[in-house]
């Protein structure tokens, strides 16, 4: 019985780049010309000096502030529910939020907008500030 003409040049192919890939793979871990100075790391693969290989992470303070302020916008706008876990904040940021909103709703009435603007950035901030000035709180993951 026969096989009725299967491809045969997949098997072969792939022999082929697996042999390539292993062959390439070899050179790069030896004392090939690739690598560069004592520290046996490929130059395709080291981050160039002074560049960091993912951003730094933000700051517990200011991702609340941000967050804060944004959703502090948007509640004074009337632009949202006010329901804390779907704007991403914890019971502790949610308070802040009241706060805020409340004082730049205060602040809107006698100075108008860009006032309330200026107020929620600034307040934002400080109580951000505030909140983590010794690390995360320690009530717990909605603190």
């Amino acid at each position: 019985m026969g096989t009725g003409g299967t491809p045969w040049r997949g098997p072969v192919l792939g022999l082929a780049l697996l042999t390539g890939a292993l062959a390439a793979g070899a050179t790069g871990c030896g004392g090939s010309g690739a690598q560069s100075g004592t520290t046996g790391v490929p130059e395709a693969t080291r981050t160039a000096p002074g560049a960091r290989s993912s951003p730094p992470a933000t700051e517990p303070e200011d991702l609340c502030a941000r967050l804060v302020a944004h959703w502090s916008r948007k509640v004074l706008d009337e632009d949202t529910y006010g329901d804390y876990q779907s704007m991403g904040l914890s019971d502790g940021q949610y308070e802040i939020l009241m706060d805020v909103v409340d004082a730049a709703r205060a602040e809107q009435r006698r100075e108008g907008a860009r006032a309330a603007g200026e107020l929620i950035d600034r307040t934002a901030r400080e109580r951000c500030e505030e909140r983590y000035r010794n690390g995360n709180p320690t009530g717990g993951p909605w603190s």
